[in-house]
């Protein structure tokens, strides 16, 4: 093999991830993380201006520094030169969604709109577009849109239209001076090659597009508002390319930005949770992968195209050839375990972990360990980021219930844990109940690797067994492998995925007993999710709108 090195970079929320692979046996050589110096700006501008409630903002600086300064290091810490590296594959979050201009320059980088929020990156959890997004599904649903059922009949304030009409809305000057709205992933492409592509997994996804139909008409667009009428195919590109397809080589810039040689093949972006599945070893269908992390992502081949009411969509050929591959997820998971060490704990015991040298989150593990099901008598529901399936409602908030005066950090701390579990029993029943079976389930993301407490207790709620993915890192290997057959490397997805995937080595099974009580406990869960998500009862969207209200 002449060229036996490939590149995988993970885009996630809070920094990048590059690793480097050896082609032949799909050993992670070298790894080097960049923190993104911006981070998600949910407070305010670089310049200080304060952002509204519910932005998540980033800046793509941090994306092109990602690729300068871990490209150079993971080869120099490996000993490999640029001209070994057979070819670059990346994955990214979505939607992450930014205006540009027609060079492709962020609208962001120019002076002019430094200080306007909607001209930088919409990240994947910029939940303010949720009144376009309602607006958006009702008029769907009037007009009996066939685009609707293929997104489970609901999208999400996460997508790329409510995004767009959100600027349209706020901020007119930006839409106007917009040339392309792209994915940050394609705008990334476009970088690197000077081809200006667009990958069908994020427009099939995030973007309402299908293969062999395209996005919906434009009569439905000047309907939900007339100054989107001609959206497609101008400021909307067209130029959706699948997966069997590449970005590109690198060009003269792309080469400066990542110290490889012009020609170096650069495979289509795939987004991140997705990008994991060759990296499993899953390439067939009926078997899920769930990617735990900030959020957590639920992703399952099948051979048929079905509805399945309250998903994220399907895809044909968007992950695997030859197969519809259906999304679903949990808009806050990590995200949630983070804002309780955060928010409710005392400093006696943040103090204690930091006297110990442990973290937080082990040491309230270690508490809540000792702890039986339904031992704290606390029911929570997971809805501190909204909820993203099967409900697909951003106003949605969480709940804890059951609250005393003895109630103590780690029993909370494990009620959260519980309650995205059975949110992810709920995604998993809506999936088999709409003819998408499940036959095994294999879990990877930080989550999964590292907390064994919460990978037993997914188990003891799912009642299924759970395998724990070979890969440490799953989407930047899964990237690399898109990067090998992208080269040339490997003929196709399925032949680089069983030369360079890594076995699972951990299997967690359910505790019969504790699966007994969690069954109890999940119909109380399925009780409150219907009763405050379902639209009979409506005070958490109240308290939510007196919340935008009152500021």
């Amino acid at each position: 093999m002449q060229k036996p090195y490939l590149i995988g970079i993970d885009f996630g929320t809070l920094s990048g991830r590059c690793i480097l692979v050896d082609a032949r046996d799909g050993r992670e050589l070298a790894e080097s993380v960049s923190e993104y110096a911006h981070g998600v700006m949910d407070e305010r501008l670089p310049c200080g201006k304060p952002l509204p409630a519910q932005y998540a903002l980033q800046h793509p600086q941090d994306y092109l520094d990602v690729l300068s300064s871990t490209i150079p290091d993971v080869l120099q810490k490996a000993g490999a030169s640029p001209e070994e590296v057979a070819g670059i594959g990346f994955d990214f979050t979505a939607c992450t969604w930014m205006p540009v201009d027609a060079d492709g320059t962020p609208l962001c980088f120019h002076e002019r709109f430094a200080a306007e929020p909607h001209a930088y990156v919409k990240l994947w959890k910029h939940h303010a577009a949720q009144p376009q997004a309602d607006r958006i599904n009702r008029l769907a649903a009037e007009r009996g849109e066939d685009w609707l059922p293929v997104y489970g009949s609901k999208i999400s304030s996460e997508w790329a239209l409510p995004k767009i009409l959100e600027i349209l809305e706020e901020a007119p000057a930006v839409f106007e001076a917009t040339d392309r709205f792209t994915e940050a992933a394609d705008w990334l492409s476009r970088v690197l090659t000077g081809n200006e592509t667009h990958s069908a997994p994020f427009a099939g996804y995030k973007a309402l597009w299908r293969a062999g139909i395209g996005y919906p008409g434009d009569d439905f667009f000047t309907a939900l508002h007339p100054g989107l009428h001609g959206l497609v195919g101008t400021r909307l590109s067209e130029r959706v390319c699948g997966m069997d397809q590449t970005a590109g080589i690198l060009n003269r810039t792309g080469a400066t930005l990542t110290g490889l040689p012009e020609g170096t093949p650069l495979a289509l972006p795939q987004i991140d949770g997705h990008a994991a599945m060759p990296a499993l070893g899953i390439v067939g269908e009926g078997e899920l992968m769930m990617i735990m992390g900030t959020s957590s992502c639920h992703i399952i081949n099948n051979r048929s195209e079905r509805l399945v009411p309250g998903i994220c969509g399907y895809v044909r050929d968007g992950v695997i050839p030859g197969y519809a591959t259906y999304e679903a997820g949990q808009s806050g998971v990590g995200d949630i375990f983070d804002w309780c060490v955060t928010h409710q704990v005392p400093g006696r015991d943040t103090e204690e972990a930091a006297r110990r040298g442990i973290s937080i989150h082990k040491l309230l593990r270690e508490r809540a360990m000792s702890l039986r099901p339904g031992q704290s008598g606390l029911l929570a529901l997971d809805w501190l980021n909204g909820n993203r399936n099967v409900l697909m409602n951003a106003d949605l908030s969480g709940m804890l219930l059951g609250l005393t005066l003895n109630t103590r950090p780690e029993e909370i701390y494990r009620a959260w844990i519980e309650a995205t579990a059975y949110g992810t029993r709920i995604i998993l029943e809506n999936f088999e109940q709409n003819g998408v079976p499940i036959h095994s389930i294999v879990a990877g993301g930080g989550i999964a690797q590292k907390d064994e407490m919460t990978m037993q207790i997914y188990a003891d709620v799912t009642g299924r067994e759970l395998r724990v993915a070979g890969a440490v890192q799953a989407a930047a290997l899964g990237s690399a492998m898109y990067a090998a057959v992208a080269a040339g490397v490997f003929p196709n997805l399925q032949e680089a995925a069983q030369r360079l995937s890594r076995p699972s080595p951990r299997t967690y099974r359910p505790i019969p007993a504790h699966h007994t009580v969690y069954n109890r406990l999940y119909q109380e869960y399925k009780q409150l999710h219907d009763y405050f998500g379902r639209g009979g009862n409506n005070v958490m969207l109240t308290l939510r709108e007196l919340s935008r209200t009152n500021g």
